[in-house]
């Protein structure tokens, strides 16, 4: 479309020289917004048992469109729909924030690839009010027959008893006014994030505190860390805010690599074989992880120093081994020693001192045998 200046030069050439104008700009624009939340069930045919017909599983409120909503998720079905579970989105925030209009799409995520499968969408927006309607809550919509329990493929969808389950939320009808709930945009993680809890969680929230280690400093969420680590639950209790009512919490004796990849980790990332090949990275990631009790991370790391076992190194692997209760890598160790060319190889150096000294009840274990 032509602009004003361009249509009131043409309308002076053709002859309008007494020519005035004006223009109106609203003061909002309707517009909508989409975000996307993971909802995680670990132990899923554990929980399947134990909870009967028409009981429910809560995620946790997520923010879109100004409105908090949650999933909720019926493992054997809602209302007459046996055999079935049943997905349905819930407006948290009614009270807060008022009726919604929202569409929504609810899938599995295919743990072989991470992508989206057994998709199921809303036909169309739905209005979220606290006023039920004569047949549904009408706060609260979704799908009563949304998957038969026999189309759960066990590698893709349950794998390791795991379902996971995302939901992406459309809000529509919002308004760019002086009235409308802002809608903040997510910071960026400060690590490449490519699990989808991890980018689920840096798509919808924003950060509310922070960690310093190294030299740089790390945007978190706490109720990540608090879900995933018990000592940064107690430390973040004792942390000093720093601005905003953000949280603050300075690691003095870890690099900043380290951190890195704790904070991967923690938001759903598995460490790379290579990262862990690099120089020292395993052992030191090792003891971050011992030292924060993220357990499936030191077995991890643990795991990774097993065939790094050596002549040269193993003095030094045992003492970190027994150090942080390794009862695998202390075993590699040991299998290692217990050849007696090694041992008699190793009583020659200077490592054998360091092993008596760090060691001695791994020692005289070995003797014995």
């Amino acid at each position: 479309m032509p602009s004003m200046s361009a249509a009131m030069s043409a309308l002076r050439a053709a002859g309008r020289q007494h020519l005035s104008a004006s223009k109106f700009v609203p003061k909002f624009v309707e517009r909508q917004v989409t975000g996307s939340h993971v909802f995680q069930i670990d132990k899923y045919a554990q929980a399947r048992r134990m909870m009967p017909h028409g009981e429910k599983m809560r995620s946790d409120a997520f923010s879109v469109g100004g409105h908090d909503w949650r999933v909720e998720c019926y493992p054997n079905g809602l209302t007459g729909n046996y055999g079935f579970i049943s997905l349905y989105l819930t407006h948290a925030s009614h009270a807060k924030t008022g009726d919604a209009t929202a569409s929504f799409r609810f899938s599995i995520l295919d743990q072989s690839c991470w992508k989206p499968s057994c998709i199921k969408l809303s036909d169309d927006h739905y209005r979220f009010s606290d006023t039920p309607s004569s047949t549904h809550l009408s706060w609260s919509w979704g799908f009563g027959d949304f998957i038969k329990h026999e189309d759960l493929d066990k590698e893709k969808h349950l794998k390791n008893d795991r379902l996971m389950l995302l939901c992406d939320v459309t809000v529509a009808g919002l308004r760019d006014d002086d009235h409308a709930v802002a809608e903040v945009e997510p910071a960026s993680p400060p690590v490449d994030l490519h699990g989808p809890l991890g980018e689920a969680i840096w798509n919808t929230e924003k950060p509310d505190m922070e960690i310093e280690a190294g030299g740089v400093t790390f945007p978190v969420h706490r109720r990540v860390l608090e879900a995933r680590s018990p000592v940064f639950k107690a430390d973040l209790s004792l942390a000093p805010a720093a601005g905003e009512g953000a949280a603050a919490l300075r690691i003095d004796d870890m690099d900043a690599d380290v951190c890195k990849a704790l904070l991967r980790f923690i938001y759903d990332e598995i460490p790379s074989t290579d990262l862990l090949a690099t120089a020292g990275m395993a052992e030191r990631l090792l003891i971050a992880a011992d030292r924060y009790k993220v357990e499936k991370l030191k077995h991890i790391c643990e795991k990774a120093l097993l065939p790094s076992v050596s002549l040269s190194s193993v003095a030094d692997t045992l003492a970190l081994a027994e150090r942080h209760h390794c009862p695998e890598l202390r075993e590699a160790c040991m299998r290692f020693l217990s050849s007696r060319d090694n041992i008699l190889a190793l009583a020659e150096t200077d490592d054998f001192e360091k092993m008596k000294k760090d060691c001695p009840s791994a020692l005289l274990e070995l003797f014995v045998k």
